[in-house]
């Protein structure tokens, strides 16, 4: 009896130990194309919301198409401080276009008001580097109403 408890617990051991080293290997995978572009349009989404976020206009137009640039800044509103946290849902890949779909909260000050809104928003963005050409659905940088 007691060789046969010895025998399973070498059998488990060497299971274990095979999985151990067969899991273990070196070797990467590349990521594939889309999900390089998926990887940066969340940079981009990020750099617009801290941009917007810090009243920086010249960061904006940098990360932004002529027509994408000329949209976002006549939808701006004034704000003391805003506080704004993306949340991407979904990625669509269309030629050189991607949709970056964004479920948007945020905060604004404004003379020490301040006022929460929610929403969701469809950054279409093209180019290479990709840059915004276009927010479709409700604006997070068209806050506060």
């Amino acid at each position: 009896m007691r060789k046969a408890h010895l025998m399973k617990y070498l059998i488990l051991c060497l299971v274990v130990a095979s999985l151990c080293f067969s899991c273990g290997g070196k070797e990467t995978r590349k990521s594939s194309e889309d999900a390089r572009l998926a990887e940066e349009a969340f940079r981009l989404a990020d750099t617009l919301k801290n941009a917007y976020e810090k009243n920086d206009a010249s960061a904006l137009e940098e990360n932004s198409t002529k027509d994408g640039y000329r949209v976002l800044i006549a939808a701006v509103k004034k704000f003391d401080r805003a506080d704004l946290t993306f949340t991407p849902t979904w990625v669509d890949i269309k030629d050189s276009t991607v949709s970056l779909t964004i479920s948007w909260k945020g905060t604004w000050t404004v003379r020490d008001k301040s006022t929460e809104e929610r929403g969701l928003a469809v950054f279409v963005l093209e180019g290479h580097p990709l840059k915004l050409a276009l927010i479709q659905r409700e604006n997070p940088f068209s806050q506060p109403e």
